[in-house]
């Protein structure tokens, strides 16, 4: 079975730094596409960060330069927040499928496995 379980959220002043966790089974090996998204209080959900099981990384314009995703081992994947922004509160997913993510950050319906989210809050 494939889970996903988020960890690392909380709360955190504007400027700071979070650090996101993934953790993956049941899907780490051959080809994948895990993302991170985030939905807002009356907000569609929206794809903050992707990565491809050859390595490849994308990001959402507004992160770019701010957040960093990568895979800490086969199973734990990072999501390093640094210069957060009020804009960046919001539940946090993280969500994996058995397919390259492609030339962007798949839309939420082209991922079938979702973990329950981690709460980011920025003031």
């Amino acid at each position: 079975d494939v889970q996903l379980v988020e960890s690392g959220g909380g709360s955190v002043q504007a400027g700071g730094s979070l650090r996101l966790s993934c953790e993956v089974s049941g899907i780490t090996e051959g080809t994948n596409c895990i993302g991170w998204f985030r939905q807002a209080p009356g907000k569609e959900r929206e794809g903050v960060a992707a990565i491809d099981s050859d390595g490849t990384t994308m990001y959402k314009d507004s992160v770019t330069g701010r957040f960093t995703f990568y895979k800490d081992n086969d199973n734990t994947l990072t999501l390093l927040m640094k210069s957060v922004e009020p804009e960046d509160t919001a539940m946090y997913y993280c969500a994996a499928d058995y397919h390259l993510c492609g030339i962007a950050i798949p839309l939420q319906g082209h991922l079938g496995y979702w973990g329950r989210g981690t709460q980011v809050t920025v003031s």
